[in-house]
């Protein structure tokens, strides 16, 4: 049994280390999924736990750990974490700026500006009372525990390196990831015990929250809308559906129509008649538009017609159609086809000709069976191309973003410049790579269970680590101040929440159930929007979540490097 036991003392081997992350981040996992906090799990946060007390238990037993091998394996998690949510949150980080989701990112912008307010208020008004508060690092690392922020630790603990490469520290680097292991179990307390005092100072009636909402929906001119409506003005006969549309001033899809008892696929060119029937595709808000343009709404058994029609969804799998508008497929015109519906991500959209096409979108076709397959062979339509992961995306992908990373800013009155880092520079890079790609020729579309697994492979690896290097001297923390830090990151965490809550119920009148998914959207908080989505028991608070978390998440990585390097060098 020595072979065994030299297998679990002798620090720093390959298998030792393997060994070590494999138990770490196993029994992290599985207490994720069976401890909670009242009704909330912390998932894998419980491997940063886990890692401090296999840190602490090394350090009682004398092990030595491989220092060189602990940061590599920390930092590459980090790149690969932070590179597939840029991936992720790319397409639509810069349309979730625009229209109604200026107010609600905002808010999130807000929150975050008043996170940090907050934290440098109680550095700056209590560093020479409590002695524990006197370590801006460490305050820093609180701040990313209590709006549950590990992309933020990453980013804070990159920043923190390269400082000590210029003007080592004293003491070595401070280890940061005690006090976001101190702040964290409360934080995601906080986050929620927020968002229910919103509820209980402005006595929400959840009937009405949701009346309010559906009669305020921003997104009709996205969503599609289908009808069946007869030709009756006599201006538009022997008028192509082209010229029709230019009339209007408003887009549409006709895929089929009903010509004198017979089912036809119509093109841009084919010519109008009085008493021809269409099925019509079009946005929510020009619907009424065209009904009192062309004619009435009327109802027409289409699967009971003449000529069979297919109605298929075929997904894009070519590469050479990336990027490129669904007009340019000319799929009526050349294919004898229309495309009606577009899904993205889980979202239906208007198949508009001007949308541009990506890598894994699902298009609703409609025409004649053979014409259907001849326009599935253009696209590709053969899903088992999209499990096949693309590689050169996500390497090409992160080394531009490590170098973008290094690349040095000089800002006037820094005594050193600034990077963004491991962390900020595959992030920005990634979030290019997801709206821009295309442009490129570069593919950044990947499955679900593609980008869940490399994200978490990373979040893990780098938590394991962090707890690992952090445990030797968790026990000191706690016995020096730590305790302080719980019920700082706890005033971090509530109030900015709570002003800018009541600000955007005051100020605007914002919908709760939106508010609910903004909040937790603004501190990246899985468990928040779990437990509004839950509450609302509808899918509300899930669109205000998606519409800020991509500038939430982007801020959240880049102000905690700043801070550091601003006021820490």
């Amino acid at each position: 049994m020595d072979w065994l036991i030299e297998l679990f003392t002798s620090g720093g081997g390959v298998a030792h280390t393997v060994i070590l992350y494999a138990l770490v981040i196993s029994l992290g996992i599985f207490l994720g999924n069976k401890i909670k906090i009242g009704s909330i799990y912390l998932g894998v946060t419980w491997v940063l736990f886990v890692g401090i007390l296999a840190g602490d238990l090394l350090m009682r037993g004398g092990i030595q750990e491989n220092t060189g091998v602990l940061n590599f394996i920390q930092d590459f998690g980090l790149i690969l974490f932070v590179f597939s949510i840029g991936l992720q949150v790319g397409p639509s980080f810069f349309t979730s700026l625009k229209q109604g989701g200026l107010k609600a990112n905002g808010i999130a912008a807000g929150i975050v500006m008043l996170n940090i307010a907050v934290m440098l208020c109680i550095y700056y008004g209590l560093r020479n009372v409590i002695p524990a508060v006197n370590n801006l690092p460490m305050l820093v690392g609180t701040l990313c525990g209590a709006v549950t922020n590990t992309p933020g630790l990453g980013a804070a603990n990159a920043a923190l390196d390269q400082i000590n490469q210029i003007h080592p520290f004293k003491n070595g680097v401070p280890v940061i990831a005690n006090g976001y292991a101190c702040a964290y179990p409360l934080g995601v307390v906080g986050i929620i015990g927020s968002i229910i005092l919103i509820r209980l100072i402005f006595k929400v009636n959840f009937q009405k929250e949701e009346e309010h909402f559906n009669k305020r929906n921003n997104n009709e001119a996205v969503k599609p809308h289908l009808m069946t409506i007869k030709v009756f003005n006599p201006a538009i006969a022997d008028k192509t559906i082209l010229q029709v549309r230019g009339f209007i001033g408003r887009d549409f899809v006709c895929s089929r129509m009903l010509h004198q008892g017979h089912v036809v696929v119509p093109t841009k060119e084919t010519l109008l008649n009085v008493d021809d029937k269409l099925y019509i595709v079009c946005a929510e808000e020009d619907a009424a538009a065209i009904i009192a343009f062309i004619g009435p709404e009327v109802q027409v058994e289409w699967d009971e017609q003449d000529v069979p029609m297919a109605s298929k969804k075929l997904t894009v799998t070519k590469e050479k159609i990336n990027g490129k508008t669904l007009g340019s497929l000319h799929s009526s015109s050349m294919y004898g086809v229309n495309v009606t519906r577009l899904y993205r991500s889980g979202i239906e959209l208007f198949a508009s000709p001007s949308l541009i096409l990506q890598m894994g979108d699902i298009l609703t076709v409609v025409g004649p069976e053979d014409a259907v397959e001849r326009f599935a062979n253009k696209i590709g339509d053969k899903k088992q191309q999209l499990d096949k992961p693309n590689l050169l995306t996500l390497f090409l992908g992160i080394l531009v973003g490590i170098i973008f990373g290094m690349l040095p800013i000089s800002i006037p009155g820094m005594s050193m410049p600034v990077k963004l880092g491991l962390a900020g520079g595959p992030l920005v890079i990634a979030i290019l790579l997801g709206r821009f790609g295309y442009k490129l020729k570069l593919v950044a579309y990947t499955t679900n269970s593609a980008s869940f697994m490399i994200r978490d492979i990373g979040l893990v690896l780098f938590l394991a680590s962090v707890g690992i290097k952090a445990g030797g001297n968790f026990v000191d923390t706690v016995i020096n101040g730590g305790i302080h830090y719980v019920w700082i990151g706890f005033l971090i965490t509530v109030i900015p929440l709570v002003a800018m809550g009541m600000y955007a119920r005051i100020k605007w009148g914002m919908n709760y159930f939106l508010l609910m998914g903004i909040m937790s959207g603004a501190t990246t908080d899985p468990p928040a929007l779990a437990f509004s989505t839950a509450t609302a028991n509808n899918g509300i608070p899930s669109v205000g979540y998606s519409t800020v978390y991509p500038l939430s998440m982007f801020l959240r990585i880049i102000t905690a490097q700043i801070i550091i390097l601003l006021l820490c060098s």
